[in-house]
């Protein structure tokens, strides 16, 4: 897999017509085009359509299904429907798929989000031995991988810990990606974070970057430093 076929990037706008500026733009050097609940609620399922004409070879539908059993069933099959590459479930609720024919449609279990941190699970009553992240990403992993996902989501900094546990073939994706010289800033929203170098020498098959492309002078340039630290970081495993 070439290394920009690795970068997913995020679509986390507000209007169809600024996404498909982005896809245009950057199409030649990203894998994958994540649509979040933001674009989603927006634009509607049209939405992807219009990116797929705009240049995007592959479209990441990142709805983070949690929900009653139907309800979860029935709309992944709508969004397979649409064709899309990937998609993502709440792990611990994966096994509700279970038998479910999503066509070519790859389904990712997130883990814990790249914004919690150990106070965080603390206070939302989680039990002492799962209040470390990466306690509950590796449980949660393994949940996902009983469940038939192809994959999880999960920060970089569990990244290898979770290829241990899923082997060679399962498709490790970490966001909460940032330069070297945001690390331990606390800049914005994301607590667990590492570099696209970083995330891929412990074993992520994909990375997903939104703001530090999507907010650069050079979204383009950006994008291609992505790239060489993908590259990088694929030499060092």
């Amino acid at each position: 897999m070439d290394a920009r076929e690795r970068l997913i990037f995020a679509l986390d706008v507000d209007g169809a017509d600024e996404a498909e500026d982005l896809v245009r733009l950057l199409a030649g050097e990203v894998g994958l085009f994540k649509v979040g609940l933001e674009l989603f609620v927006a634009e509607g399922p049209a939405v992807l359509a219009r990116l797929r004409r705009a240049g995007a070879r592959a479209i990441f539908l990142d709805l983070k299904l949690h929900d009653i059993p139907a309800t979860m069933r029935a709309a992944a099959k709508a969004a397979a429907a649409h064709g899309v590459e990937l998609m993502t479930c709440h792990a611990d609720q994966a096994g509700i798929f279970s038998g479910l024919d999503l066509g070519r449609t790859k389904l990712l279990g997130v883990t814990v989000l790249t914004s919690l941190g150990a106070e965080d699970l603390a206070a939302m009553g989680y039990p002492e031995d799962l209040r470390d992240p990466r306690a509950l990403v590796l449980r949660r992993a393994g949940l996902a991988l009983a469940a038939g996902c192809q994959g999880v989501v999960c920060s970089g900094q569990e990244a290898a810990a979770v290829r241990a546990i899923l082997g060679p073939q399962a498709l490790v994706v970490c966001p909460g990606i940032r330069p070297a010289d945001k690390l331990g800033t606390g800049a914005d929203d994301q607590k667990r974070i590492v570099t696209p170098e970083m995330a891929m020498a412990a074993g992520a098959s994909h990375i997903v970057v939104g703001r530090p492309i999507r907010q650069a002078n050079d979204p383009l340039l950006a994008a291609r430093e992505v790239v060489e630290g993908i590259r990088r970081g694929l030499a060092r495993t």
